[in-house]
């Protein structure tokens, strides 16, 4: 569990699993396997098998040593939804999220369809705990299926994570979409966000009256280019009582 998270729109990480596969043109250089990958092959170290999928059961009960309530970003360096994540293990989750309610937990995933499928199964009618914000990622125009699937949804607190944001994303229904995270990529290989994809998704949500927040130009290293969009930054959160 990471106390402090450098990520500027949560306060921690917590990981019961690591590791993932990638899956669309917004993993390619991916800085979660960036960095685990640097470990691979050093005995005893976390990442000591890379950036393969791994369970971590000892971590389940994490959250409840921090009584101080903070916003928690899971599986900062996996995708809870994975198809090869057994499902009692993602009920461990949702479970250790649903006791631990003095706490946010930020839950987000490329892979929506199973996100919508688990979450129906699990609550059916009734609304997910308004304290489990529900998010999907959405890197350009090609992804904006996965905001319908999001939609689909049990109500919740939902949010689209548009970063990196590698194309322009166009239009967008945010009926139901309660925040918006918009950001460039970062690391050696990151590809240049261009300032009217990001000045478009932040207009979208003043339009439709969706918080924004706009987390980094990217480049190099995730502050190279700063966090203004047009002279200000963009620090917008979601009302936690929406669900």
């Amino acid at each position: 569990m990471a106390h402090d998270s450098a990520i500027e729109w949560t306060d921690s990480t917590w990981n019961p699993v690591t590791g993932c596969t990638k899956i669309t043109a917004g993993c390619e250089n991916c800085y979660a396997a960036r960095f685990a990958e640097r470990f691979r092959g050093v005995p005893g170290h976390p990442f000591e098998n890379g950036f393969d999928l791994q369970l971590r059961p000892e971590r389940l009960e994490q959250p409840f040593a921090w009584r101080r309530p903070r916003m928690i970003f899971v599986n900062s360096m996996s995708d809870l939804f994975h198809k090869a994540i057994p499902k009692d293990f993602i009920d461990g989750v949702f479970t250790t999220m649903e006791r631990a309610d003095w706490h946010t937990f930020q839950v987000l995933t490329k892979r929506s369809s199973l996100l919508r499928d688990y979450l129906k199964q699990r609550y059916q009618a009734a609304a997910v705990p308004s304290h489990i914000w529900i998010g999907v990622s959405v890197e350009s125009a090609e992804a904006k299926s996965r905001i319908e699937h999001l939609r689909q949804s049990p109500e919740a607190v939902r949010f689209l994570s548009i970063e990196p944001l590698i194309g322009a994303v166009g239009a967008m229904n945010l009926e139901g979409i309660h925040w918006v995270i918009a950001g460039g990529e970062s690391g050696a290989r990151a590809r240049p966000m261009h300032i009217d994809w990001a000045r478009e998704v932040r207009d979208e949500c003043s339009r439709q009256s969706v918080p924004f927040f706009f987390k980094q130009w990217g480049g190099f290293r995730p502050k190279s280019g700063g966090r203004e969009l047009d002279g200000r930054e963009w620090n917008e959160m979601p009302t936690a009582s929406v669900a």
